[in-house]
Parts: structure tokens; sequence; C-alpha cells
């Protein structure tokens, strides 16, 4: 008898046209990178549970809060690329026997890097089923047999942030050296300041060489900054719309964040931006035909970027966009797939530079497919202000800005579902 399955519906959340938005000021999301770097610090400091302040409510963060607390032998960091990298350093030097899963996705995310790295400095670390990916057993920390390491650059700045955290904590520090290419440098400058602040003595010996002192970090009141990476989406908003005007509340213009990176990027894109006391303030400008971007230190905007320019008519030149391949899912492959339902394309002519050609003729609706990753559900979100849009699995958006569709609501956008 052949076997019967039931397909269970995809929630669908849909977000009528609206291309002019309510003038209005936004409280974004605190920034999960920053709280996640700095939870892992605190904990190694041994601090109070009341001296971060304004922690994300991201799940990722969430999740790496709840691991922090737990006794349990297993952690489940769910579909979090920073929670399984962070955690996995922070149970070796800890010499806490643990094992480390997430999500099938997850699962299929290389962590070989960073294991490699911690073994050599005296980890002991075991694969549970493939070599080189989760879930991973920690079996603790013997001794630390070397202060020296090297890891690529070019793969992820998650890699060099846990390896990085976990130096002030070893009995001879940490020297570590990064070969090829740096990407997300700043990343990597973010946790060099977070632990400094949390007294830890690092330095850049040159370009490639991190040196972090044996010396323990001490406990310290921190604030968290609001999200740039969740700033980037109302850019987009203002970007596309007719009329609109946006103050994000909770941004600094002295950053730790790299993405940081979409004041400028999106002022050739239509956005004015202004510093105030409070944030950033966002209001209508001119808009270029062509734009080149390296999104090599910024990752994360690659997506939103790309459907700014498709939706608006304009070219783009990107480099910069190669770890997109190992995110929550092959991001290049689904904007492929998802711009192409409304006319524009993303082309790799040559290796590692990519083609943005914009579409000639939107449609009045189109449906997103978000492949379990919440940034291809915002970054979608604001092609709202041209046609009706359908987003399938919304809550995705869990995973990194939970009051995201509250806040598309807040700027006068209908949502339905």
């Amino acid at each position: 008898m052949k076997k019967q399955y039931r397909m269970t519906p995809l929630e669908v959340l849909t977000l009528q046209k609206q291309n002019k938005l309510q003038s209005t000021s936004i409280f974004l999301a605190s920034s999960k990178s920053e709280s996640n770097r700095a939870l892992i610090i605190h904990a190694l400091a041994g601090g109070a549970d009341d001296l971060l302040n304004n922690l994300s409510s991201a799940r990722d963060t969430r999740t790496m809060l709840r691991l922090l607390s737990t006794e349990e032998s297993t952690w489940d960091v769910l579909d979090a690329g920073t929670t399984m990298r962070f955690l996995t350093s922070y149970a070796a030097v800890k010499k806490l026997n643990r094992t480390l899963t997430g999500t099938a996705r997850m699962q299929q995310r290389p962590i070989g890097i960073l294991v490699d790295a911690l073994r050599t400095l005296g980890a002991e670390i075991d694969y549970q089923k493939e070599d080189g990916y989760p879930p991973l057993h920690v079996k603790g920390w013997p001794a630390q047999t070397s202060p020296e390491v090297s890891v690529r650059g070019d793969v992820s700045s998650q890699y060099i942030s846990s390896l990085l955290m976990i130096g002030p904590i070893l009995p001879k520090g940490l020297r570590l050296g990064l070969t090829g290419p740096i990407g997300s440098r700043p990343y990597i400058e973010m946790t060099v300041t977070l632990m400094r602040k949390f007294g830890a003595e690092v330095t850049w010996e040159d370009e490639r060489t991190l040196i972090v002192a044996p010396q323990p970090y001490q406990p310290t009141t921190y604030t968290i900054e609001s999200d740039w990476s969740g700033a980037s989406y109302w850019f987009s908003m203002v970007a596309l719309a007719e009329e609109a005007q946006v103050t994000l509340l909770g941004l600094r213009e002295d950053s730790l964040q790299g993405d940081q990176a979409i004041v400028d990027i999106m002022s050739s894109l239509g956005v004015r931006s202004q510093y105030t006391s409070e944030g950033v303030e966002l209001k209508k400008g001119p808009t270029a035909k062509h734009i080149e971007v390296d999104f090599t230190h910024c990752p994360d905007l690659g997506q939103t970027v790309a459907v700014t320019c498709a939706a608006k008519g304009v070219s783009g030149t990107f480099t910069g966009l190669e770890s997109l391949r190992i995110k929550e899912t092959d991001r290049i492959a689904a904007l492929q797939a998802e711009l192409a339902k409304f006319g524009a394309s993303l082309t790799e002519p040559s290796t590692g530079t990519w083609e943005l050609i914009p579409s000639s003729s939107l449609p009045d609706e189109v449906t997103i497919h978000t492949y379990e990753d919440h940034r291809m559900a915002m970054a979608f979100a604001p092609l709202a202000t041209r046609m009706t849009v359908h987003i399938e699995e919304p809550d995705v958006v869990q995973k990194s800005y939970p009051e995201f569709w509250e806040h598309v609501r807040q700027v006068g956008i209908e949502t339905k579902g």
C-alpha cells in the first residue's frame, strides 16, 4: 500500500502595497552580534546578571542565555551559528563536558576550522557524525599545549572572535595569526573592543597577528547598541517608498558594528541620513543609476542592497559575497531564485564579481520563499512599497528581530495572515 503524506500549509503573511510611509520613530532591536559577544565575555568574567543592559530579544541571544545557564550535557543551539561557534570555545576553555548540536541546516554548516584551532591549543573535541560539522563533543582541555595558532581570515570572522574571547583565560595567552584575505574585519574589531572594555589586553602585532595576554576579564556594566543589520531594512524601505521619513532610535555614530556601512551604501540609493542624539533620521534623497559595493566586511547587507537595487531600477556590481553560501541558507542561490520572481537577476560573470540586473517592470504582487532565513524575509519586505508581498514562514524573523512585523505595521503597511 502506498504511504500517504499530508502536506502542512505554509504560513504566509501578506504585506499590502503602501508607497507612502507614515513618519515615525522606531526603537530597533538590539544587536545580537554585540549581545552574544558580551554574554560570552561576561560569563568568562564571572559577572552578575544585572551588568548587561539592553540585551537583544533575538532567538539567537535567548538561546545563548539559556545554554549558558543550564547544566545539561547537550546544548542544542537550534539554528544559531554564532551561538554554536562561541559556545564551542567557551565549553572547551571552561573544561565542560558538552555535546553541541543544532538543526539539520546547522549540521551542514562547517566548524572544522575552529575545532582544528582549538585542538592545536590543547582542547579535546570529537565529531559525532561527519568530520568538520556539528554535532560535536567537547570533552575538555587537559592543558594548553601551545599559545600559537593560525586560521584562515576569509571563511568566518566568528571563528576568529570565538578564539579571541577565550584568550585571556588561557594560561599562556593567545597569539592568533590570520592567513589569506581577511573578511568581516569590523566584527573582529568589535570583539577586540568589547574584550578591552572588560579588562582584556589585546593588541595587533601587525595586520595579521593578534596577541591576547593571559589576563583575566573584569566584570563590567555594559549597554548593547541597537542593531545596524536590522536598521538596513528601514534604509531599504525609505529608498523604495515614494514618501518616507523614519527615525531609527538607539544607533550610535561611533558604532562597533560593521553594518553601519549601510549609511554610505544607501546614500547612493536615495536615502539621506542625519545622526541625532537619539539615533539616525532617514529622509529621501537622490539616486544613482549604478552602484559598486564590496561586501567583504558587511556580508549581511548583501540581500538588502540587492533587493533595493532590483526594485529601484539600479544596476549593481558586487564583490565580497562568498560567505553568503554558508549562512542560514545558500543566500546566493536564494537571492537568485527570489529576484527572478519579479524580473531581476544576480549573475557571476567572473569569479567573485556579481552583477545585479534590476527589474524593468514590477508585477502587482509577489510571493517570497524565506528558506528558513530571517534575512530573506526582512530583505524582501520593503518590496511592499512597490507591490503586494506574500512572505512565507514570516516567523523566521524571531532569529534576530522579533519586533520586525510590528514595526512594519507602525509605518502604515497593512498585514494579513
